[in-house]
C-alpha cells in the first residue's frame, strides 16, 4: 500500500528538527507501506530522491490577511494552502495521505481526495509536530494571542477530517482525545542509536545546541545568558558553547565564559568536549530533537519540564523549573566529570534498548495501521 506524506520542507535540502522527525517516520512507515513525498520547496523542479516538490511560496500579506478573514482559518492555516499543492495531490494515486503538521492537511481538505474513503474511513492520516498555537502565543504579541485560538479550532477540526492522529507529546494526544478524537496516539519515537560520545576526557564545558530562528530556542539561550554567571561562579574554566544558527533579527551579546560557535564541523567530536546539553526551554511542545539526539548519543541533559515533555518518561529524565535547582544540576556536571560519564552510558543504553526492541517501529505501524 502507499503513503504519501505531506510536507511544508524540502528534505533534501533543508535540516530542520521536524524534517529529522518526519525522516525517521518516514524510514519507519517505509517497513510496511511504499512511502512518497510531496513537499514544498525552494526547488521545485528538482527531481532528487524522488519526491514531487512544489513551490514553497509566501502571499502577500493583504492577500492572507484576506483569505483568512474570508475562510474562517488562522493565518497559519491559510499560508499553506495554494493552489499548485492542491492540484499536486490531486495528481497523485495512493492509499493514504499523511499530514505532517495540521496545516498540511488544508489542502489536501480542498483536493479531490478529501471524500475519498477506506474502509469507510478518511484517507488523511495527521502528525501534528507542535501546536502552532503554543509559539504564537508565546512569540508573536497580541496578534499570536488573538490567532492562537483560531489555530486550535484549526488544528481540531483538521484531526476531525482524519482516521488518525499523532503527537510527539503525551499531553496533547490526551487532548485531541478529550475532544472526542478516537485515534489519537502519542508517538513516543526515540533516534537510531549513535556512537556514544567519550565523556572521559570531557572540559568543564557545556552546551547550548538549537536553530534560534526558532523562536522558542532564541528565548532559551536568553535566558540561559542570565543563568550562566551563577552556574559557572566559582568554577575555574567553566565554559558554556552555543552551538546552531543564530537569529539574524535579535543580536544579544555572549557574557564571559560564552562563545557562540555556530555550526561545527564534527559534531561528535565537539560533544565529547562536553560535560552535558542545557535547555532551558520556556515555550515547549512538539518536536524535542535536540533531547533525542543528546540521548542516542549518550550525552546527559539538563532541561526544563518544557524542553523534556513526554519523553521524561522514556528516557528517565525529569524537567527541572526551579532556576536554583537548573543552576545546581549545571553546576553539578561542571564539578564531576564521572557523574555525567555514568548519567551518559545509562541515556545511551535506555535509548538503545528501546530501539533494539522495536518501541519507535511499533508506535509508527499503529499510528498508519487502518
Amino acid at each position: 500500500m502507499k503513503a504519501t506524506f505531506l510536507l511544508p520542507k524540502d528534505p533534501s535540502v533543508e535540516s530542520t528538527g521536524d524534517l529529522t522527525m518526519a525522516t525517521l517516520v518516514m524510514t519507519l512507515a517505509a517497513e510496511k507501506w511504499d512511502v512518497q513525498v510531496v513537499c514544498l520547496s525552494s526547488d521545485p523542479g528538482s527531481t532528487r530522491d524522488g519526491y514531487t516538490r512544489v513551490p514553497k511560496t509566501m502571499p502577500p500579506a493583504p492577500a492572507l490577511l484576506r483569505d483568512s478573514l474570508r475562510s474562517g482559518r488562522s493565518l497559519v492555516h491559510s499560508r499553506f494552502v495554494s493552489r499548485e499543492l492542491i492540484d499536486a495531490i490531486d495528481a497523485t494515486e495512493t492509499d493514504i495521505f499523511v499530514a505532517d503538521h495540521s496545516y498540511m492537511a488544508e489542502a489536501f481538505l480542498q483536493s479531490s481526495h478529501a471524500h475519498d474513503r477506506r474502509d469507510g474511513e478518511s484517507v488523511l492520516a495527521v502528525s501534528t509536530v507542535v501546536s502552532e498555537s503554543l509559539v504564537w502565543r508565546a512569540t508573536r504579541g497580541i496578534l499570536g494571542k488573538l490567532d492562537g485560538r483560531r489555530i486550535v479550532r484549526d488544528e481540531l477540526r483538521v484531526a476531525r477530517h482524519a482516521y488518525s492522529v499523532g503527537t510527539y507529546d503525551a499531553e496533547e494526544a490526551e487532548f485531541y482525545s478529550h475532544h472526542g478524537i478516537p485515534r489519537a496516539h502519542w508517538l513516543d519515537l526515540t533516534l537510531p542509536p549513535k556512537k556514544q560520545v567519550d565523556l572521559g576526557n570531557s572540559r568543564s564545558r557545556l552546551v547550548f545546541l538549537g536553530d534560534r530562528k526558532w523562536p522558542p530556542n532564541q528565548q532559551a539561550y536568553e535566558r540561559l545568558l542570565r543563568l550562566w554567571p551563577d552556574i559557572a561562579r566559582g568554577i575555574p574554566g567553566a565554559e558554556l558553547r552555543i552551538v546552531g544558527s543564530p537569529d539574524p533579527t535579535r543580536t544579544v551579546a555572549p557574557v564571559d565564559g560564552v562563545e557562540d560557535l555556530g555550526f561545527v564541523d564534527d559534531l561528535d567530536e565537539f560533544l565529547s568536549s562536553c560535560r552535558a546539553m542545557i535547555a532551558p526551554i520556556v515555550t515547549g511542545g512538539g518536536v524535542r530533537v535536540k533531547i533525542l539526539d543528546a540521548a542516542s548519543r549518550g550525552m546527559p541533559i539538563v532541561g526544563t519540564t518544557a524542553a523534556i515533555g513526554s519523553l521524561g518518561s522514556v528516557l528517565g529524565i525529569d524537567g527541572i523549573d526551579d532556576p536554583a535547582a537548573f543552576v545546581a544540576e549545571c553546576r553539578r556536571y561542571l564539578l564531576d566529570r564521572d557523574a555525567a560519564v555514568a548519567e551518559g552510558e545509562r541515556l545511551h543504553g535506555r535509548n538503545a534498548e528501546r530501539w533494539n526492541t522495536g518501541a519507535p517501529h511499533r508506535t509508527v505501524h499503529e499510528w498508519l495501521a487502518p
